[in-house]
């Protein structure tokens, strides 16, 4: 057996693990690189395998960056199925027709330019129609279901507490008379998440995969970053001013109006608009509405307490229409303006920036992880000037930054996460999705822990099991 490093090496996204075993190929989600806008298209154009020669795909939750070259690879000749618990599946589908439009957007946009300039006319990464590929090929499979990928190894999903429908991935399998148990983590959410189930820990792997992002920092408590973010839009509301959130349109969108809904319901904060402007976030907050059972517990007891849903409340507005979208910024009322995407590097929340961030009465609340060179991350690091749209504005507006709110565990919950794969029979742990220092700093508090079977792997690397 060898897996292959494809993606999500020395770095966060672009994931993709493939494996070989029993004469076949299994790969482990197919996500899209994000980062340098000049490798984006050599990166994620141009596969390091033939996908026509790959027997399965096995998805880990719907996130862009697990997911989103799906279509490429249909595109290319994938026919086989993509195995997926069913709100990934559905989430997908709505997130990769989503991509598909932007991509062509966006080539239109360039191919203009190229036009009065001679130059080569270029083709999108991949269009709606080919994310509509996809669809048809999920198949789906609930938690804790066995099923069978490719001859030899069998496969389950153990809920990851990530996002909804995120799952860890456990292989077992049977190579000539060798078994073995792979167990790949997808990204691993946190204890006591808004809306999801807590984490299910490893049980006895002979080999983990597993994620990295926030190796180098543990995150507070969720519950005191609900009370920051709390304070935030307190803070703000009490400036007259606008809460502009960046935020992942599946995941921390849900989870945020959750906490709002929570906040206004308890008294903590007036009654004021809540916008949720973007179509894609609706439409997965209406695909959150129609799997409750995958919510937690807590989540069922404050729906039937308050005999009202978790995903809306009065004042809150969801926007489908560039027209609604647009009043949102005629108004001047205190407000918070949930928008994607998350990294500020396309989509209606440039629009919220522009005519937010001069105004020092607003804010700009960064609350998830934002890659390199993209707008969210100068955000982050408090950057005086914001270019949006080849204009330059000064930064006034408040910058507020709240990691406890990501739905990836921190350093203390991932090496819970290894202490708990920590066994005997253990022989190799490596650390995917994460950038070179948390990975370093991580790897020195795992051995600080007497864990010392981890390997850090770069793009393109191959181990043989």
């Amino acid at each position: 057996m060898k897996i292959h490093f494809y993606g999500a090496a020395r770095t966060v996204t672009g994931s993709q693990h493939l494996i070989e075993v029993n004469g076949k190929r299994l790969l482990l989600e197919c996500g899209i690189f994000q980062g340098k806008r000049s490798e984006f298209y050599s990166r994620n154009s141009c596969f390091a395998f033939d996908p026509k020669e790959v027997d399965a795909v096995i998805l880990s939750h719907a996130h862009i960056d697990h997911s989103g070259n799906l279509p490429n690879l249909v595109k290319q000749g994938y026919r086989n199925a993509i195995y997926a618990t069913p709100p990934t599946a559905d989430l997908a589908g709505i997130m990769l027709r989503d991509s598909g439009h932007i991509y062509a957007e966006d080539a239109e946009y360039l191919n203009k330019k190229k036009r009065k300039h001679g130059e080569p006319m270029i083709e999108p990464l991949y269009t709606t129609d080919d994310a509509d590929q996809v669809v048809p090929l999920f198949v789906e499979k609930g938690y804790n279901q066995p099923f069978e990928p490719v001859s030899g190894v069998t496969a389950q999903f153990v809920d990851a507490g990530h996002i909804l429908g995120s799952a860890a991935v456990v292989l077992d399998i049977d190579e000539k008379g060798k078994k073995t148990r792979v167990w790949f983590s997808g990204d691993i959410g946190r204890f006591k998440l808004p809306l999801l189930r807590d984490p299910v820990l490893p049980e006895h792997p002979d080999f983990l995969l597993m994620e990295c992002t926030y190796g180098d920092k543990p995150h507070r408590d969720p519950e005191e970053a609900y009370l920051e973010f709390r304070d935030v839009v307190k803070r703000t509301v009490k400036r007259g001013g606008k809460v502009v959130v960046p935020a992942f349109s599946v995941g921390r969108t849900q989870e945020l109006v959750y906490s709002l809904n929570r906040m206004i319901t308890e008294g903590e904060l007036p009654r004021m608009p809540v916008f949720v402007d973007s179509p894609l976030a609706t439409n997965a907050t209406d695909i959150f509405r129609r799997h409750p059972d995958y919510f937690d517990d807590e989540t069922h007891q404050f729906m039937q307490t308050g005999n009202h849903p978790a995903l809306n409340f009065p004042g809150l507005t969801y926007t489908r229409s560039v027209e609604e979208s647009k009043a949102i910024n005629r108004m001047d009322e205190p407000m918070v303006i949930i928008s994607a995407s998350g990294m500020c590097e396309a989509g209606r929340i440039l629009h919220h920036l522009a005519h937010t961030i001069e105004d020092p009465r607003n804010t700009i609340c960064i609350v998830s992880w934002q890659a390199p060179n993209t707008l969210g991350r100068r955000l982050a690091e408090r950057q005086p000037v914001a270019r949006i749209y080849g204009e330059e504005l000064n930064v006034r507006a408040e910058v507020a930054t709240i990691g406890g709110l990501s739905a990836h565990g921190g350093q203390d919950m991932l090496l819970q996460y290894a202490a708990a794969a920590s066994h005997n029979g253990l022989r190799q742990i490596y650390l995917i999705h994460g950038e070179e220092t948390p990975a370093a700093i991580l790897m020195e508090k795992m051995r600080e822990q007497g864990i010392t079977a981890v390997r850090y792997p770069d793009r393109g690397d191959v181990v043989d099991i």
